[in-house]
């Protein structure tokens, strides 16, 4: 993904790893040509810029001055290896009472009660939208990091458009993110009669009820959320974005969240979808929508919604996981395409040498060379400390972390771009069946799957130079 000329640079500095967002193999039936892709990127740019400062002038500002420290101290952090551990560890584990007091008193958001239930791979996530859209009752708010133009994305679009008929449906996606990905072409051919639209916004919008909103990238800072919202009662997110690689083509997970916490998502929705507006920061002065009633399901368990959100300064995603790694006591097993964050790598580091089962799963085949090359040098770290690295059998895009009977996952990446800069949706929960689920259905399955790897795999002349490129990713 990275490493392909001026574009390439641009969208790793400025875009989460997260699909097709740089061209791969070109597919002529299937990615755009180069002048209308470059047409599409060009009107991008200047929404980037010269929309956003009018539309966002403040979310601009804060967004640019956060980056610029944001970027700065990794420097600082790539390239000085002080460990920050606590001499002792914190004396409650991850899933106890006395852990989740002790997020409350970092500021992390309450836990609200609700139910999760993971969906792994492309195959039961879509079933399952499938059904949420054929049930839907009054509304379907969408938002994706990436809605493609390939066959999978246009058919969830025409969906979208059916339903926009007799249901209220809202689309929103990043400008960026969903631009580049239109000139990429999956690994796997379309039908031989397909075509690509030039433009999903546009293909989703004419003819049809659906309202579309594109979230603006001021300083190339991506709206990397995954969400889609039916009925104000039941929400899906995770990693999947709409289109052909998270249908049928990399391993991922989404989970399906119902209860009085789907209220905050809902929430939190309406909130992106009024500043994507053309009002944007402005939209305060008008009438905010009036969230319906609903009559929630009883719920034993309780879900934490974090976020990372360069405009507002919220890292909260990467507290939770520092935190949670610090306090194991028996296990902190990870899987994540991108792993490119040096204090998560110290944390998991510091856990593996004071006992803790540390297993990382990686991608055996990944979509950015520059990270692939860094997960040399980030699996030697972690093996030399004791943990066990695993070599996932092709690309996974699956993001989740396992500590003690506790658990963490979402759209983020452990790599400084999801951790600080870019915006993401990640909840944490502790409720035994649903954890149970996530280590039986994703890491237990994963790793037997996947290959171990021994610390000579790790050999790689170019492992440092990425090391330190992937600092800024």
């Amino acid at each position: 993904m990275i490493g392909r000329g001026w574009m390439a640079m641009v969208a790793g500095l400025g875009l989460a790893g997260c699909g097709s967002v740089v061209p791969s193999k070109r597919l002529p039936e299937q990615a755009l040509d180069p002048v209308q892709g470059a047409g599409n990127l060009a009107a991008t740019a200047f929404r980037a810029t010269a929309v956003a400062t009018v539309r966002q002038p403040a979310t601009s500002v804060r967004t640019g001055l956060y980056l610029t420290w944001a970027r700065s101290r990794e420097v600082v952090v790539g390239n000085v290896p002080v460990s920050v551990e606590p001499a002792e560890p914190p004396s409650d584990p991850p899933g106890s009472d006395g852990f989740e007091r002790m997020l409350d008193r970092e500021g992390l958001p309450a836990a609200q009660p609700g139910t999760v239930r993971c969906l792994v791979d492309g195959p039961r996530f879509f079933r399952e939208f499938d059904r949420l859209l054929e049930g839907a009752e009054r509304s379907v708010d969408l938002q994706m990091f990436i809605f493609d133009n390939d066959d999978i994305a246009c058919r969830y679009a025409d969906r979208l458009r059916r339903l926009s008929e007799r249901r209220r449906v809202r689309v929103m996606f990043d400008d960026l993110g969903s631009t580049w990905a239109a000139v990429a072409a999956p690994d796997t051919p379309p039908p031989g009669d397909f075509e690509p639209v030039p433009d999903i916004g546009r293909y989703l919008r004419d003819g049809s009820a659906v309202k579309v909103r594109r979230t603006l990238n001021p300083w190339l800072v991506a709206d990397h959320t995954k969400l889609i919202v039916v009925d104000d009662r039941v929400a899906l997110l995770g990693g999947m974005n709409i289109g052909r690689e998270y249908y049928s083509e990399w391993h991922d997970l989404m989970v399906r969240v119902e209860g009085p916490v789907v209220k905050t998502m809902a929430e939190d929705f309406e909130r992106t979808w009024r500043r994507a507006g053309s009002w944007g920061d402005f939209a305060w002065v008008l009438p905010e929508r009036r969230m319906p009633e609903v009559d929630w399901p009883s719920s034993a368990g309780r879900v934490r919604v974090l976020r990372t959100d360069a405009a507002h300064g919220t890292v909260d995603i990467f507290k939770a996981h520092v935190a949670a790694i610090r306090a194991s006591r028996k296990r902190v097993w990870i899987e994540t395409p991108y792993f490119g964050s040096d204090e998560i790598v110290r944390a998991a580091t510091a856990a593996a040498g004071r006992g803790v089962d540390v297993r990382v799963v990686l991608p055996g085949r990944n979509d950015s060379a520059v990270m692939h090359s860094n997960h040399q040098a980030t699996a030697r770290e972690l093996i030399d400390a004791g943990a066990r690295v695993y070599r996932y059998p092709g690309m996974t895009h699956l993001k989740a972390m396992l500590c003690d009977d506790w658990v963490l996952l979402g759209s983020a990446n452990l790599d400084t771009l999801s951790m600080r800069i870019n915006r993401e949706l990640n909840i944490a929960f502790r409720e035994p069946r649903a954890v149970r689920q996530v280590r039986v259905e994703v890491f237990e399955a994963d790793f037997r799957k996947s290959r171990l790897v021994r610390r000579d795999d790790t050999e790689s002349p170019v492992a440092p130079l990425a090391e330190s490129i992937a600092d800024q990713l």
